[in-house]
């Protein structure tokens, strides 16, 4: 394994407060796996066998529901892991994995995993913190959906993508508008419209690029009480 997929490793979620000299073997024994765009990781149901690390690119976890729709439960990226959960409990993936760029994953087995925490622990405490850091993401996506309008969801989700905290910004869409709207919980066309809303807080999309004018401006906006407007 290539020692920069090393360190991405060592630095996620998953292992960033496991003892080196414990995640270093289980390393030894993960394979890096190459995804092009589209293709499926798992489906649901599927064995829950492997655990995932994301090097690059980005993924999708998804669920269909009875209607036949697509629900998008999360997305990862560098440094993200998923299916640990499920895999140390021997169950079946809830949802579906689907590369949603060209990537590359980290794969370590499950069984391998969970020998390691029978014989060593404090290993566990990355464990829970990894767990832990999902369950905060789903409880913020349901604030996000019950307590903020659809311009404030998207103006957080490219808030998230901004690498300054003030002044001017512009930042890359990861992955297709559609992606995008199911992430937020929304149609293409409340996207659309949300898009338009917010040029009226300094947001310009062109393409796949946003352009931000005042990230603070916006990071207010997002603050702001929706049922505000009914009161000016």
């Amino acid at each position: 394994m290539r020692r920069d997929i090393t360190q991405i490793a060592k630095a996620s979620l998953l292992f960033q407060n496991a003892p080196t000299e414990l995640v270093e073997p289980l390393l030894e024994s993960a394979r890096v796996t190459r995804h092009t765009r589209g293709e499926t990781i798992f489906i649901q149901d599927d064995p829950a066998d492997v655990i995932y690390i994301v090097v690059n690119g980005w993924i999708k976890l998804y669920r269909i529901a009875a209607n036949g729709a697509e629900a998008v439960v999360g997305t990862f990226t560098k440094g993200h892991s998923f299916g640990e959960a499920v895999a140390l409990r021997s169950a079946r993936y809830p949802v579906s994995a689907e590369a949603v760029t060209e990537c590359e994953l980290i794969a370590i087995n499950a069984v391998t995993l969970i020998q390691m925490l029978e014989s060593n622990p404090k290993i566990a405490i990355s464990m829970l913190t990894a767990t832990y850091a999902h369950l905060h993401n789903l409880v913020s996506q349901v604030e996000q959906l019950k307590s903020r309008t659809a311009p404030q969801r998207v103006a957080e989700f490219l808030l998230e993508l901004c690498q300054g905290s003030d002044g001017p910004c512009q930042v890359i869409l990861p992955y297709d508008k559609t992606l995008i709207a199911g992430r937020l919980g929304m149609k293409p066309e409340s996207l659309s419209r949300a898009f338009a809303k917010l040029k009226e807080h300094g947001v310009r999309v062109k393409q796949n690029a946003a352009e931000i004018k005042n990230v603070n401006a916006l990071r207010k906006y997002v603050e702001e009480d929706p049922a505000s407007s009914w009161k000016r």
